[in-house]
């Protein structure tokens, strides 16, 4: 998993639940907390991460992972603004993560495992979406559609239509009002 991911993870807690939490967090999860953006950690260093937040917190592990979403979301825009240029709304954005946001992602980390997503768009106000992943981090991927519909200033809701067992694949219905 990249470290643009662990970086921005930490800087959600030290910024939601305090350096306090932060260091307690570290402490307990056996973490020494030393990430770059560019570097390439375990998925499991961050399951282990979550879970250690969530016994500390009392918060369950969907609801953390998608509030991490939505706050990296709003790190992106302003990491990568060129990735915001072009689209106008949520949909057009969010239909174009697989073929051009992931292809540039790539660009600047070739070596990153990212999750893929199909879209269809069903109407002006309905945009289903299959998130695809191994990691099986689909409250992240909530977390970063609701953070989506924040940045472009739309009111909706993300609706989970299925999932599998594992939660390595689920679909998504994306709508706007």
């Amino acid at each position: 998993m990249k470290g643009v991911v662990f970086t921005e993870f930490m800087d959600m807690v030290e910024t939601s639940f305090g350096e306090e939490q932060l260091d307690l967090l570290l402490e307990e999860a056996d973490s020494d907390g030393v990430y770059t953006a560019v570097g390439t950690y375990p998925h499991s260093e961050m399951v282990n991460l979550v879970v250690v937040l969530s016994k500390q917190t009392g918060k369950p592990i969907g609801e953390l992972l998608e509030f991490f979403g939505n706050y990296m979301f709003q790190s992106f825009t302003r990491l990568y603004p060129s990735f915001f240029k072009e689209a106008t709304t949520s949909f057009d954005f969010l239909e174009r993560v697989e073929d051009y946001i992931h292809v540039e992602v790539l660009k600047i980390y070739p070596e990153a495992e990212l999750p893929r997503f199909q879209t269809h768009r069903i109407s002006d106000k309905q945009l289903q979406m299959i998130y695809k992943s191994e990691r099986s981090m689909g409250m992240l991927a909530v977390g970063l559609i609701r953070g989506c519909l924040r940045h472009y200033q739309e009111t909706g809701d993300v609706i989970i239509e299925g999932e599998s067992e594992d939660g390595s694949h689920v679909t998504f219905l994306v709508e706007i009002e």
